[in-house]
């Protein structure tokens, strides 16, 4: 029987959609994912479905690794956050392919809870359990097969965390004879704060030759409920031009150097002499501000912030095919199980994007809806968008309102057709319909909350 094909799945932190160079930003260097771009599969509107709590990354990635909404994810008494325990009810995207017959193994960062790790992975090394750290200071920890991974294991990394992990991706690329194939998880750090690029790529980008957002604001032009967060205090208010420049400047010196991190990771690949194909994953957890409407964070539902890269390349595979068809990143857990056969779990509610790779459909999702805490909901058709804000009773934050943009002519959502009263009824209701439907569907307690319209 012919081995199935090997799998790498790589997973970075915080990087926006919008800033990859075959993505369109001219003004970032990603020679190593525009590389995966020309020979693979990317869809330019992915979108993560949001957070129940500030940590969006946690149930992001837990909604990428049982394809589950992170809705239903977050809805876990006790959890430290929201997000951050993936119930032994649903199935991991790990445990599935290992239960199909693939070696496990993972690198990096995991920022859910170490049972659901530990069903998920055969072996692994570097690990990081948490959200962020000094990236040359990560503490460590090695795979512990009980489980427990107790804090007197951790040892602090010796070099940047960039490196480490594509260091110890590469050594298992270089070593692994199984004769299972292998699935490889890889989860970077980068580009988190703190943005601490080393050389060259701290000088590769001159703040003062960065290019302002086109949607570059002061301040934020009302009160979105989360203000005041930690990633909104990386910066003074009002943002200046000199900061936000600055932020960029570190954020495209991250993304390159993980860029380059990628391209190691790559070069192991295609030096495998065993004849194996292997299958190349690269997503986001989610988006970024760094300076558009006058915010940092990830803690809102512009597209900066919910729009991440998708690219999957292998043989077989199209090579350079773009998607534009709304998906959602965790769309990509019945993808893997249908690219390599193995068995979609019953508790995997997303849709493979195999059809539209292959070609057998041509549209993906009618629309597409996110959430952010009590404070914020959104939906969109690919044209038009919504988002709506909340009041929150807990922390008198937020206003209650609707922003409307046309994407399609807007693409940087400047202009707010609610706001302005340039929008017809008739589209805002609709839309008004859509969020609720997919409210009503994920069991989103704000669903009752009525809209005026």
């Amino acid at each position: 029987m012919e081995r199935r094909p090997n799998i790498v799945f790589m997973i970075s932190d915080d990087h926006r959609s919008s800033s990859i160079h075959a993505y369109g930003n001219a003004e970032v260097r990603t020679d190593n994912l525009d590389r995966l771009v020309a020979n693979g599969v990317s869809f330019s509107n992915a979108y993560i479905m949001g957070s129940q709590g500030a940590a969006v990354c946690a149930p992001s990635r837990a909604s990428i690794h049982t394809g589950v909404n992170p809705m239903t994810i977050s809805q876990h008494p006790g959890d430290s956050f929201p997000g951050a325990f993936i119930s032994p009810r649903w199935d991991t995207l790990g445990a599935t392919l290992r239960a199909s017959g693939y070696y496990t193994y993972a690198v990096g960062k995991w920022h859910n809870d170490p049972a659901s790790f530990n069903r998920s992975f055969t072996n692994g090394t570097k690990l990081f359990f948490g959200g962020m750290s000094d990236h040359y200071r990560v503490p460590l920890r090695d795979f512990d097969p009980s489980g427990r991974y107790s804090q007197s294991d951790v040892v602090l990394g010796s070099g940047f965390s960039s490196e480490i992990f594509a260091d110890a991706a590469v050594e298992f690329l270089q070593t692994y004879q199984g004769e299972q194939p292998y699935f490889l998880y890889v989860a970077f750090t980068a580009p988190h704060d703190p943005r601490t690029p080393p050389e060259p790529y701290r000088s590769m980008y001159r703040p003062a030759d960065i290019p302002l957002p086109k949607n570059f604001y002061p301040e934020h032009p009302f009160d979105n409920g989360e203000m005041t967060i930690r990633d909104e205090q990386l910066a003074p208010w009002p943002r200046t031009e000199e900061a936000v420049r600055q932020h960029l400047a570190d954020y495209y010196g991250m993304i390159s150097h993980m860029d380059s991190q990628i391209g190691r990771i790559l070069s192991a690949i295609s030096q495998d002499q065993s004849g194996t194909e292997t299958l190349i994953i690269y997503v986001a957890d989610h988006g970024l501000a760094v300076g558009s409407h006058g915010l940092l964070g990830k803690q809102n539902l512009y597209e900066h912030s919910i729009k991440v890269p998708l690219i999957i390349s292998g043989d077989g595979l199209p090579k350079g095919k773009k998607i534009s068809t709304l998906v959602y990143s965790y769309d990509l857990f019945p993808a893997i199980c249908d690219l390599v056969d193995a068995e979609i779990p019953p508790s995997v509610e997303s849709q493979s994007l195999v059809p539209l790779m292959t070609g057998l459909k041509q549209t993906g999702r009618s629309t597409v809806c996110a959430a952010y805490k009590d404070l914020q909901r959104m939906v969109t058709d690919g044209e038009w968008k919504l988002i709506r804000y909340y009041r929150s009773p807990e922390s008198q934050t937020g206003e209650d309102r609707l922003q409307v943009f046309h994407i399609g002519e807007d693409p940087y959502e400047l202009d707010d057709l609610w706001a302005s009263g340039k929008v017809s009824p008739a589209v805002v209701t609709r839309l008004v319909d859509e969020l609720k439907r997919w409210q009503e569907a994920v069991g989103d307690p704000l669903v009752s909350r009525k809209i005026e319209i």
